[in-house]
């Protein structure tokens, strides 16, 4: 019933990190070794820049964020 009359949107991937960095304690700097230099960082997290597959992968195994929270809903 409520899947059918109040479906979840899906997880924007931004909101996800986010939310990770919030209970891992993580700044944006802890993000690098997964998206890249300090600039690729700002753009996710501004939502200017997506997340490629390899980023995904990367946060998918390092921080166990979901790649459902990860992917865009552009994609699935």
């Amino acid at each position: 019933y409520e899947n059918k009359n109040y479906p979840v949107p899906p997880s924007d991937p931004v909101d996800a990190i986010l939310f990770s960095m919030d209970q891992l304690h993580l700044q944006r700097k802890d993000l690098e070794p997964f998206l890249g230099p300090k600039s690729r960082v700002s753009d996710i997290l501004n939502r200017k820049r997506s997340l490629s597959m390899q980023q995904i992968v990367k946060l998918h195994k390092a921080l166990h964020i979901p790649y459902e929270s990860l992917i865009e809903a552009r994609f699935t």
